[in-house]
C-alpha cells in the first residue's frame, strides 16, 4: 500500500481543473533513486540544502580519507550509510523544501498504486472546488461561441 502527501502550490490558479494540474503528490517510503544517485537526485528536485550538506559531508569524508587517520573502509561504509539515509528521508526532505516555499499540504491518500490514490484524493477533492464558467464572449471547446442561455431553454423555446 502506497501513501502520498498532497501539496498545493502558494497561489493557486482559481479554476479547479487548473488548480488540480498544479498539485503535487509526494510518494511516502524508501527512495531507491534517491539512494542510489543522492547528488543527481538532490539536483533534479532542486533540494539545495541539503546538496549544499551532503558536498558539505563529502568533502569531510574525504579529508579523513586522505589524513589516514581513519581506514578508507569505513569512510566507504560512512558513504553507504549516507545515501540509505538521504534514501529513507527523500519524502521528508522534498516536503521540507514544500513548505519552505509555501506551499501547503491538503492532505494524504493512501492506495495501492500511484494512479488510485490520485483518483481517490480527486474524487473527495474535486466536488468541493468551484468551477468558474467561461465568459459570455469566449469560445467552448469545440469552437463554437459560448451561449449565454441555457441549451435547455433554447430548445424548449424553438418548439413553439
Amino acid at each position: 500500500m502506497l501513501t502520498f502527501t498532497v501539496h498545493e502550490p502558494p497561489r493557486p490558479p482559481a479554476d479547479r481543473i487548473d488548480r488540480a494540474e498544479s498539485l503535487v503528490f509526494v510518494k511516502d517510503g524508501f527512495s531507491w533513486l534517491a539512494a542510489l544517485f543522492s547528488p543527481i537526485w538532490l539536483l533534479v528536485h532542486r533540494l539545495w540544502w541539503p546538496l549544499l550538506g551532503y558536498v558539505a559531508l563529502s568533502v569531510i569524508f574525504e579529508l579523513v580519507r586522505w589524513s589516514g587517520f581513519v581506514d578508507s573502509d569505513w569512510i566507504s561504509l560512512a558513504y553507504i550509510g549516507l545515501h540509505l539515509l538521504i534514501g529513507f528521508e527523500a519524502d521528508a526532505l522534498r516536503r521540507w523544501s514544500l513548505d519552505r516555499s509555501d506551499w501547503r499540504t491538503l492532505g494524504s491518500v493512501s492506495g495501492r498504486n500511484a494512479a488510485e490514490c490520485e483518483r481517490r484524493f480527486f474524487e473527495e477533492w474535486l466536488p468541493g472546488q468551484p468551477l468558474i464558467a467561461p465568459p459570455s464572449g469566449s469560445k467552448s471547446l469545440s469552437g463554437a461561441p459560448a451561449r449565454s442561455t441555457p441549451i435547455v431553454g433554447s430548445l424548449l423555446g424553438a418548439r413553439s
